[in-house]
């Protein structure tokens, strides 16, 4: 299932799906693909941020590939009872998409574009694991009867935060052995529930090094020494925000992929957002995107297409094959970009 979304969301998705059929010929797999409105382009045409039927599809796709979400005219108006970002909540409640891992890890190429100074980022490569059904974001919302306060609830239980723990743990197992939970354990009362669910179950995963940092820390460590996290664990709010901090650290939001993945059907999406002040100009870095499907492979289980991607993800980069976040003087056009990405990918 494929879900353009709005912005530069179809122009970004547009260049991911030119390497389905070499992957499909490759693979000897077939995919079929069908196309559903999300955002502010279903809210024009329907007025509704999620159609049904675009959610019935989505239920009976095996993955999807979103876009990007957002439109400034709602964004500019507070009042709005009806919103872009309203269909990304939906869908992920509504398939049960409890789990969003974002994978940060630098390329060498990039280091000059980075805010960060050479030294810092090297062996940065670490993942989040951010909840993404609770929290804040889900809870109760409301003001009193002139408006004048307002409350949004922050609510979990054991069992939403066990789900998710046992993807990290996991993973962590995997990877360097290492899993940071970040909360705000010493203020918020959900954050404690976080930090003792997590602590209970850490004896069944001895093999991992569990430790802890408030996310106002986290933010900080972020940007001082991001070669020390291996797997974050952490929920809702604190990991949106933090996973859109260290998407900066490669030099360009446009180079990071992302996964929602739970009870059912998995979607993939880039961690942009819709940029409509470049949206039709043909300026936009699709790979992300590419990124994106990629890790949608290794869903399918076709691990050498997956690797196959960011192997020529690296060479594009090496080449200067990229557009104008990263290389200003002689940028690449999207379209270019997307057309060279698949053309390399036929030789691997």
């Amino acid at each position: 299932m494929v879900l353009p979304g709005d912005g530069i969301g179809p122009e970004v998705c547009s260049q991911a799906l030119k390497l389905l059929p070499v992957i499909g010929q490759k693979e000897k797999v077939e995919f079929i693909l069908e196309e559903g409105l999300i955002g502010a382009s279903a809210i024009d045409r329907t007025g509704n941020p999620l159609p049904d039927e675009t959610l019935e599809k989505c239920k009976d796709s095996d993955a999807i590939l979103l876009g990007a979400v957002g439109d400034p005219k709602y964004d500019m108006d507070p009042t709005a009872k009806v919103r872009p970002e309203q269909g990304l909540l939906k869908i992920r409640k509504s398939l049960g998409l409890f789990a969003n891992i974002r994978p940060v890890k630098t390329f060498p190429v990039l280091d000059p574009i980075s805010p960060l100074k050479d030294h810092l980022l090297k062996g940065v490569d670490f993942i989040v694991f951010r909840e993404l059904t609770g929290g804040i974001y889900f809870g109760e919302k409301g003001r009193n009867e002139d408006g004048t306060r307002a409350w949004d609830h922050c609510n979990y239980s054991a069992g939403e935060i066990q789900r998710i723990a046992r993807m990290a743990f996991k993973s962590a197992g995997q990877r360097r052995k290492k899993l940071t939970l970040v909360d705000k354990a010493n203020v918020l009362e959900t954050s404690r529930l976080w930090r003792e669910t997590v602590q209970k179950m850490a004896p069944e995963y001895p093999e991992v090094n569990l430790d802890f940092m408030f996310v106002d820390n986290a933010a900080m460590q972020i940007i001082l020494q991001p070669s020390f996290f291996d797997v974050v664990l952490t929920e809702n709010m604190f990991g949106d925000i933090i996973t859109d901090e260290a998407s900066v650290i490669t030099g360009s939001i446009g180079m990071l992929p992302s996964a929602s993945v739970g009870e059912g059907t998995s979607l993939f999406e880039p961690i942009h957002g819709s940029a409509p002040q470049i949206a039709g100009k043909n300026i936009a870095n699709p790979f992300a995107t590419i990124l994106s499907l990629a890790m949608m492979m290794d869903h399918f289980g076709l691990g050498g297409s997956a690797e196959s991607i960011r192997t020529t993800i690296t060479r594009a980069l090496e080449s200067g094959m990229v557009t104008g976040d990263i290389e200003k003087k002689n940028p690449k056009c999207t379209s270019e970009v997307g057309d060279w990405v698949r053309d390399q990918m036929k030789g691997l």
